[in-house]
């Protein structure tokens, strides 16, 4: 009798005199990401499923949702949140053909929406694959219309946002067109402007209402059977009876409020500055709405140093060190994402505390200190969103420090950088 160890598979084969037997030995320590990544992201399923369930329960059964995945799903990996979600989701939200090109490669089959803008040259694509698009303008359903094989498309609508759709007064000459190119619209759709703040909700509700007159329009001029849609992450939220056919939620998927005033909105009470009570109260039911984060970002510690009084840290000169200082070096940067505006202002985590970046932001590292964090050595990890211990940095918190929205920060993350799903 021998044995052979199969690295593959970690199992013994052993022989006996009358056959092989495989025998499973104890399972192989997978290695931790700081073993052989720099940088890296984690992706928590189990909040991304939460999520769903927290949006589930304040639309209506009739309802569909649509899983807004657009810009590399908001910088958690496209093709992998797809996969996650795919059997809770209606509908995914793309912005491009490309992106939804990618989706049907990958074997993904549920409906796909392309939100921006698509070159004629590629409709012909989207036919096949059977992916519809977005028609905002004259010239582009006439470029359907001239197809043997026609896309599925749905009809923006600009009730406010003025960037894609058709005005109101536009309908009748679309109407004229789709007739006479025996065109028939899957969706119609607008997106609201300002539908994170129910406090001023005159604007939403003047977008609401026009959207609610083409609707009529179309449906007077014979075309019935199509989807509306309206509201996106806050307008799900805080206007419940603009659900229509179909919510697009983005962000509230990742874990994430549109804004501060969104979130603290949820748990007021239902009512309006302007007498009565708001068509955007908490939401139908009462229910309040627990949002989980899905993405951490982190790192390794590559160097730690000491740093005389006086010593300078980083290009330019910008920040000197008053005092003896150790210093640890993190290999990121703004080519990662880690935004330049963090120079000298941002912090990260280490053993639970908090470290002051110090000097500017390089293109691959930055330079953090951690004179008041004993047994810090090469290789520890690092927290640049997420938690650890009882301290966590949200995009939130970075957004404020540079003067912009939670979306920037995690979609601006490098999409080369690997995503991990737990």
């Amino acid at each position: 009798m021998h044995q052979i160890k199969t690295q593959k598979s970690n199992l013994k084969r052993i022989y006996f005199p009358k056959g092989i037997f495989f025998v499973m030995l104890k399972p192989m320590a997978e290695k931790h990401p700081k073993n052989s990544l720099r940088t890296w992201l984690e992706i928590d399923k189990k909040a991304i499923r939460n999520n769903i369930a927290q949006f589930r329960k304040i639309i209506s059964s009739k309802t569909k949702l649509m899983a807004v995945i657009k810009s590399n799903a908001y910088g958690h990996g496209l093709i992998d949140f797809a996969r996650t979600v795919e059997n809770k989701v209606d509908w995914f939200g793309v912005d491009s053909i490309v992106e939804g090109l990618k989706l049907r490669q990958k074997g993904l089959k549920g409906a796909i929406l392309v939100l921006g803008y698509t070159l004629p040259a590629r409709l012909p694509e989207a036919a096949q694959n059977d992916i519809s698009l977005t028609s905002s303008s004259f010239e582009l359903i006439k470029e359907i219309s001239a197809l043997k094989t026609r896309p599925k498309f749905h009809i923006k609508i600009d009730t406010g946002m003025h960037r894609q759709g058709f005005f109101l007064k536009d309908l009748p000459r679309l109407i004229k067109l789709l007739k006479l190119f025996k065109l028939s619209p899957e969706g119609i759709y607008t997106h609201l402007a300002s539908a994170k703040d129910r406090l001023y909700p005159f604007y939403t509700l003047k977008q609401l209402k026009d959207f609610k007159k083409a609707d009529a329009i179309l449906k007077k001029a014979g075309f019935n059977n199509y989807l509306r849609h309206a509201c996106a992450t806050a307008g799900t939220l805080l206007y419940p009876n603009s659900h229509f056919d179909l919510v697009r939620v983005g962000i509230g998927l990742y874990g994430m409020f549109s804004t501060r005033e969104t979130e603290l909105q949820m748990t007021l009470p239902s009512w309006s500055p302007y007498g009565g009570s708001l068509e955007g109260r908490q939401n139908q039911k009462g229910l309040k709405v627990q949002l989980q984060p899905a993405l951490s970002w982190k790192s390794i510690i590559g160097e730690v140093k000491n740093l005389e009084s006086g010593s300078y840290v980083g290009y330019d000169l910008t920040e000197k060190v008053s005092k003896l200082s150790r210093v640890a070096i993190i290999p990121v940067g703004y080519w990662h994402g880690f935004d330049r505006g963090l120079s000298s202002i941002g912090e990260i985590l280490i053993k639970g505390k908090r470290a002051k970046i110090l000097g500017r932001v390089s293109m691959d590292m930055v330079v953090a200190d951690i004179s008041k964090i004993p047994g810090i050595k090469m290789g520890d990890e690092v927290i640049i969103i997420g938690k650890q211990g009882k301290e966590k940095i949200t995009p939130e918190d970075i957004a404020q420090k540079i003067g912009t929205i939670n979306y920037e920060v995690i979609t601006r993350i490098n999409p080369l950088i690997k995503r991990i799903y737990l």
